[in-house]
């Protein structure tokens, strides 16, 4: 059925609330209890409804708003509207969703990454880092990557976690993407030593930007 109204949908996340998994988000900053597969799954069965979107973030409520990413229609938002949402969006999975299922779809994605690259707020800067290594990995003509890599030589060590992480991310993709850059991208990362210690389960690639680089690229040429 595709008619809910808000309410009805909210009543139906609260009844998917689950305590365990809300204390295990709750470690990441994330205040929501919702399995993402199953918010998935009520996403497909309400398919896009945009309005019912926008009533959704208005609720405030972090999984709500995870699922308002999933039935919008990225290309109705305004430029303004975009940048109003990403910051309300405090907690990290719908700040991460909002930018990946949203604001990469958008008409305004190119505008909103020079703003937010040079935003104050770290959170919002971390937003404008993640839209530029999109870039980096699939549409780096234009960009300054030498400039990047300044960048991130010189503030990455210091930034706040979300931030940095999103830096990271971003030196990480300069370093597998382009051969030219690669020796100064892993000297970079080796004299940072940003996330080196990062606990990393088994059979991941750890983030610490030299072992990322070094086994993404012996993937792609093994």
């Amino acid at each position: 059925m595709a008619g809910e109204t808000v309410n009805e949908v909210l009543a139906e996340l609260a009844a998917l609330e689950d305590p365990r998994m809300r204390e295990v988000n709750a470690r990441h900053g994330d205040d929501h209890g919702v399995n993402l597969a199953r918010l998935r799954a009520v996403a497909k069965r309400l398919g896009t409804r945009h309005e019912l979107a926008r009533e959704l973030w208005a609720s405030g409520d972090t999984a709500a708003r995870l699922l308002a990413t999933l039935v919008c229609r990225p290309k109705e938002y305004g430029r303004d509207e975009l940048d109003a949402m990403l910051r309300e969006a405090r907690a990290p999975k719908v700040h991460d969703w909002l930018v990946n299922h949203v604001v990469k779809k958008s008409r305004h994605t190119e505008e909103l990454r020079l703003a937010w690259l040079a935003d104050a707020d770290p959170v919002v800067a971390s937003a404008g880092w993640a839209l530029t290594t999109e870039r980096v990995a699939k549409r780096p003509d234009g960009l300054d990557l030498d400039g990047l890599l300044d960048t991130v030589e010189a503030e990455m060590k210091d930034a706040p976690d979300r931030l940095q992480w999103a830096m990271n991310h971003c030196l990480a993709q300069i370093g597998i993407e382009h051969p030219a850059l690669r020796e100064r991208a892993l000297a970079i990362g080796t004299r940072l030593e940003v996330l080196k210690d990062y606990p990393t389960p088994k059979g991941c690639t750890s983030p610490y930007a030299p072992v990322w680089i070094t086994e993404m690229v012996r993937r792609r040429e093994g």
